[in-house]
Order: C-alpha cells, then structure tokens, then sequence
C-alpha cells in the first residue's frame, strides 16, 4: 500500500511540476485596456464648443500619426494633452492653428472646424487663422528686437493700432496679462534676448496675446524653465483662462493636475480618454491612462 502511494504522490509530484513548468495562459484582456480605432472613453465633447473635431486623422507621408480622433474643445477651458513621448498629442496641436502645413509630407483628414468653420477651407487666411489661435513654443524664441518692438511686432502688421499712443496701450496691456510689465517697464528698449528664460517665454505670452486671440496653444511651455518660472507661467494661465480658450501638450502630469479643466490622454497616435482632470488622475476610466499615471510605462 506504502508503495502504491508513493508511485501516486510520483505521479502527482510529476504532473505538479509539468503544470508549473507549462508557460502560464495569457489572461484575457481586460476591455478598458483595448484601444477601440476612433473610440475614446470620458467626456469627449462639450455643450458649448471652440473647436469641434471629428474624425481627424493625420499622416506623415504613409505613417499614420492621429488615428479617428474626435473631440470638442470648450470655449474658455483649459484642457491638457499628456502621454508619452510619440504618442501625437503635438501633432494633434499643430492641427488646430495648421502648423503641419509647413510639413511637406504631412496630410490632415477629418473635420476640423472652429466656431462652427472649416479650418481647412482654402479660402481661409492661414495669417488670420494664426492671429485668432496663436502658438506658444517649447523654447522661448523671442524676436532679435526690442522687448517693446517683440509685443508691437503683431499689432503693427495686423493694423491693430493706427496711432503710437495706441500701440502703446497694447503693448503695456499685453505685458500686463503675462505679469511682466512691472519687471520690464523701465527698459522697454532693451533686448528681449537679455530677458531670462522665464521672463522671455512669459514674453512670448505677451506677443502671442497682443493680437487679441480667441485661443493660444501651449506646446510644453515649461519644459525649459526652473520651478520658480515654471509657476509664474502657471499663475497666468489660469489668469488667462477667463479670456482665453487654453490648450497645453505637457509631460508635466502634476502641471496637468493644476492648470487644466480636462485632461486629454494620447497613446500611440488614439485619443484614449477625455475626462475632468480631478477625474481622470484620481480614478480614470481607461486601464491605459492608470498605467500611465502610475508610471507603469511612459
């Protein structure tokens, strides 16, 4: 009987160890963590949008960059694009004021309209259509000129101002709403290349803001600037919002959490999920977005 049941615990023992060493079956995968082509989770569209889009794709010659991506922008909201590095949050922010269109190989399909206009009607005025969604960049790029003729430079070739005094005015007003006017008043005349990189991306606000625009978009503003910059810039985009429709690409997920309304989750060219941003980094509907926000990958 002893002999019996140890060639039964042998056999058992044997088929323990070729269970344990048989290559575990893949669990199935959870449905929030498949991304759906042109399907996003959330609250993509707004009562009262900007920017309305839908079904945008991008391509740079044959890579397809922005796959079925549609989404309202809400007039006087901050949203925040994050994701990793690639993932098209860029080049979707490009789009809105046409910037790919300096990209040869770049194709833009979909519809993409603001205040209910075809942005890509070739009858539209490229120039105007930037004066009314102006762009600030990752680097300050201020213009080799005065800090004074940077702000004018705007207002003069859209003839916004017909007199000096005029000018003046916008140009003390702009510098004003990017909190720069105390800083720089008494050296109007001084170049803009002198300024720190704080003071010369918050320039660049001022110039962006001059020409009166309807929305400023904010590719990683910050990403060059120290802690102490960094909050000046955020401190005047919430300032800005109550005038301004504000759209900012960042890496900066605690920069997201405090200056954006809704946040915008991008990953490998799909807009995965659009929520309130309280939402969406306190319990996000997507399996994707929680990776990302917990730093499992990125």
């Amino acid at each position: 009987m002893s002999t019996l049941n140890a060639s039964l615990s042998n056999e058992q023992a044997q088929r323990d160890l070729a269970e344990a060493s048989a290559p575990a079956a893949a669990p199935e995968k959870p449905a929030e963590s498949v991304i759906e082509y042109g399907k996003t989770v959330g609250t993509p569209f707004s009562d009262d949008p900007k920017f309305t889009l839908r079904d945008v794709e991008v391509f740079y010659g044959d890579t397809q960059a922005i796959k079925g991506i549609s989404l309202d922008i809400a007039k006087n909201e901050v949203i925040a694009f994050i994701g990793p590095s690639g993932c098209g949050k860029s080049t979707f922010l490009r789009c809105l004021n046409r910037m790919n269109d300096s990209i040869d190989i770049c194709r833009v399909k979909g519809q993409l309209q603001l205040d209910g206009k075809d942005l890509y009607d070739p009858k539209n005025d490229v120039v105007e259509l930037r004066a009314r969604v102006g762009m600030v960049f990752q680097k300050p790029n201020p213009f080799p000129k005065s800090i004074y003729d940077n702000v004018a430079y705007g207002p003069r070739i859209h003839g916004l101002a017909n007199r000096k005094s005029e000018l003046d005015d916008i140009v003390e007003n702009s510098l004003r709403k990017a909190g720069l006017w105390d800083e720089v008043k008494d050296r109007l005349d001084a170049p803009a290349t002198g300024m720190s990189g704080g003071q010369q991306q918050r320039l660049c606000i001022a110039r962006t803001i001059a020409v009166s625009p309807e929305v400023v978009l904010m590719d990683e503003p910050c990403s060059a600037l120290d802690p102490i910059a960094t909050a000046r810039v955020e401190e005047l985009i919430a300032e800005l919002s109550q005038s301004y429709t504000i759209i900012i690409v960042t890496h900066s997920m605690q920069q997201a959490a405090r200056v954006s309304h809704r946040t915008a989750y991008f990953h490998l060219g799909h807009l995965v999920e659009v929520n309130e941003t309280n939402k969406v980094f306190t319990a996000p509907e997507h399996e994707l977005t929680e990776s990302y926000i917990t730093g499992r990958f990125g």
